[in-house]
């Protein structure tokens, strides 16, 4: 039986797009994501990301996109998340 390939997400948001409502932080389950200073999504904590991709899914202004995933390994996260 073959083992799962690791993968380290990557959180990328655009701060011109956030308009600081504040989802992404209080939908991520690791607690990665913070506000800044001037009210903007930032990841805070970024190692502790576990790639669900909710922040990017609830994300009303599309600021956040979620890198380092591979197809096979999105595909397995959204079919996980829909159980």
């Amino acid at each position: 039986m073959g083992t799962l390939a690791k993968f380290k997400p990557e959180i990328n948001v655009k701060n011109e797009w956030c308009k600081g409502c504040g989802i992404c932080v209080g939908i991520c389950p690791k607690n990665v994501l913070a506000m800044n200073e001037d009210g903007k999504a930032y990841a805070k904590n970024p190692e502790k990301c576990g790639g669900c991709n909710k922040c990017e899914i609830y994300c009303p202004d599309f600021a956040i996109h979620m890198g380092g995933l591979n197809n096979g390994a999105k595909k397995r996260n959204e079919v996980n998340a829909g159980q």
